[in-house]
């Protein structure tokens, strides 16, 4: 199997996607700082190569053929790959003493990533640090994948394997309602009385033990949760109760997000969720996540946290 790199054929992948995406030969050229003719020439070559077409060209302008449609995807993410690579590379060239690529979702991107990234970059810094929003579930695959080395979502208990975690913050379950819903006039609300309400939940394809986790305390308490949407985060469940659109449970501290429509009020139950988790891979060595988990360690025995992660009274 040969092991050279094909660099003509990254070329004119990157020129493909501009075309593609400019739906003209012409304005692609000049995006890629190059004339028209030689990206004309270089696009049949690589059509000859993949042995597709991949645009129709007509006199209303140039399309992308179904072949084209159906590869750009996968263009799309390989550009994107490249382009890391090039930042990685830029950052070491010039003298750097480390890169670290980290994934979040974004109430952990507000509050618990901030602290660690200041010491980290206190302690090192020339640290390159890459932060990129992900779901939860995203972030076992691409810790395992090595597409990055810490992980900040929303993840009760052990994973398992080489996947280690460490629980960060927890908080109060509680219930976020619109302020002409009848409850709100109330000033802590039993889970119960919410057997019959629509509700707005975290997606499960998002966060599967988390909505697991809510699932089985609504069942714990009698009835199983009337799910109207499930959405992607807990600012789009604040964003649906505006609209109308249910109740959502939600942690008690994003009281502090909340628009002058919607109040959040406290479970009578005490319920304790995590809502944040740091996530690494064992198997993959990084300086940078030692050096971070240490740091985290360290914050947990001046402010240990009480051992069960989920309470009720």
């Amino acid at each position: 199997m040969s092991t050279t790199i094909d660099f003509r054929l990254i070329r004119q992948l990157w020129m493909f996607l501009a075309v593609a995406e400019e739906q003209h030969f012409g304005r692609a050229a000049q995006k890629l700082n190059m004339s028209q003719p030689p990206l004309t020439e270089q696009i049949k070559v690589l059509e000859q190569s993949l042995k597709m077409q991949l645009f129709e060209r007509s006199r209303r302008g140039t399309r992308l053929s179904p072949a084209g449609a159906a590869i750009l995807p996968a263009v799309r993410q390989f550009a994107g790959q490249v382009e890391q690579l090039e930042r990685v590379v830029r950052e070491i060239s010039s003298g750097q003493s480390g890169v670290l690529h980290v994934g979040a979702i974004t109430s952990a991107m507000l509050e618990t990533v901030p602290p660690l990234l200041d010491a980290l970059k206190h302690m090192h810094p020339h640290l390159t640090v890459f932060v990129k929003e992900i779901d939860s579930v995203d972030a076992v695959p691409a810790l395992e994948a090595g597409e990055l080395d810490l992980a900040f979502v929303r993840i009760e208990g052990e994973i398992g394997g080489d996947i280690s975690t460490i629980p960060l913050a927890e908080d109060r379950l509680a219930v976020a309602l619109h302020k002409d819903h009848a409850l709100a006039s109330q000033p802590r609300i039993r889970l119960k009385s919410l057997a019959q309400e629509k509700l707005v939940m975290s997606s499960r394809q998002v966060s599967p033990v988390y909505f697991d986790l809510l699932t089985s305390v609504c069942r714990t308490h009698g009835f199983a949760p009337r799910v109207l949407h499930e959405v992607r985060s807990v600012a789009s469940q604040i964003a649906y109760v505006g609209c109308g659109q249910g109740l959502a449970l939600v942690p008690s501290s994003m009281r502090k997000l909340v628009p002058e429509n919607v109040v959040i009020r406290p479970l009578q139950e005490k319920i304790m969720v995590v809502t944040a988790a740091v996530v690494w891979n064992t198997r993959r060595h990084h300086p940078m996540v030692d050096q971070a988990i240490a740091w985290i360690r360290s914050q947990e025995q001046r402010h240990p946290r009480p051992k069960k992660t989920l309470r009720q009274t």
